[in-house]
C-alpha cells in the first residue's frame, strides 16, 4: 500500500501566503503608481490651463474696474464732471429765472430743460455705480479663484510623496537581500518629507467615533 502524503506543514502553508501576498503587492504596486502619476500630470495640466484662461481675463477685469472708477470720477467731479454741468447749467440759468420780464412759456421751458439734464445725470450716476460695484465683484471672485487654485500644488506634492513611497515599497519588495524595512522607521521616514499640516494628520490612525477636524486646514476651501 502506497504511504499517504503528508498534509502540508503550517509553515509551508505560511511560506506559500506570504510568497502569494508578496506577489500581489509586487503586482499591484506598480499599477497604483502609475494611476497617482497620471491623476498628478493631468490635474498639473488641467489647472495650468485654467491658470493661463484667468491670467488672459485677468487684464481685462483690471481695466474694466480702472474704466468703472474713471466713469464715476468723471460724474461726480464738481468742475468739467457731470455733477458740475448742472451746476453750471443752474449758475447760468437761475439769473435768467429770475427776470421779471420773463415770460411765462419761456420759465417752463427753462425749468423743463434742467430737470431734463438732472434726471439725465441721475440716470448715468445709477448706471455707474452698478457698473462699478459688479467689476469689483468679479475681480474679488477670480481672486477667490486663484486662491483655490493654490490647491493643486498642494495636491501635487501629497500625490508625488505617495507615488515616490510606493516605488520605494515596491523596490523593498523586490530587494530581498537587505531584509524587510522596519515599519516604524518607514513611517518616521515618510513624515519627515510632509510640508503640509492635513499630511502630519492623517498620518496618525482615525479613532472611529472621532470628528474630523476640519479647521486647521492651511487654505480654507471655498
Amino acid at each position: 500500500m502506497q504511504n499517504a502524503i503528508p498534509p502540508a506543514s503550517e509553515d509551508t502553508t505560511d511560506v506559500r501566503s506570504t510568497a502569494a501576498l508578496l506577489a500581489l503587492c509586487a503586482g499591484l504596486l506598480p499599477v497604483w503608481g502609475r494611476h497617482l502619476s497620471t491623476s498628478r500630470v493631468q490635474s498639473e495640466g488641467a489647472v495650468t490651463e485654467m491658470l493661463q484662461a484667468f491670467s488672459d481675463i485677468g487684464p481685462h477685469i483690471n481695466m474694466a474696474e480702472r474704466q468703472s472708477q474713471q466713469i464715476n470720477d468723471a460724474l461726480v467731479q464738481p468742475h468739467g464732471g457731470m455733477t458740475g454741468l448742472v451746476e453750471s447749467c443752474e449758475r447760468v440759468l437761475n439769473p435768467v429765472l429770475r427776470d421779471a420780464d420773463l415770460s411765462a412759456s419761456n420759465r417752463t421751458a427753462i425749468e423743463q430743460v434742467l430737470g431734463m439734464v438732472r434726471n439725465a445725470v441721475g440716470a448715468m450716476e445709477q448706471i455707474s455705480k452698478p457698473f462699478q460695484h459688479e467689476t469689483q465683484m468679479v475681480a474679488a471672485q477670480v481672486d477667490r479663484m486663484y486662491m483655490g487654485f493654490q490647491y493643486q500644488d498642494r495636491i501635487s506634492q501629497m500625490l508625488a510623496l505617495i507615488e515616490s513611497d510606493i516605488v520605494r515599497l515596491q523596490q523593498a519588495f523586490l530587494d530581498r537581500a537587505s531584509g524587510v524595512p522596519e515599519l516604524a522607521g518607514w513611517l518616521a521616514r515618510l513624515e519627515s518629507q510632509y510640508a503640509m499640516s492635513e499630511q502630519h494628520q492623517d498620518h496618525q490612525p482615525t479613532h472611529s467615533g472621532d470628528p474630523a477636524d476640519n479647521g486647521n486646514n492651511e487654505t480654507t476651501f471655498f
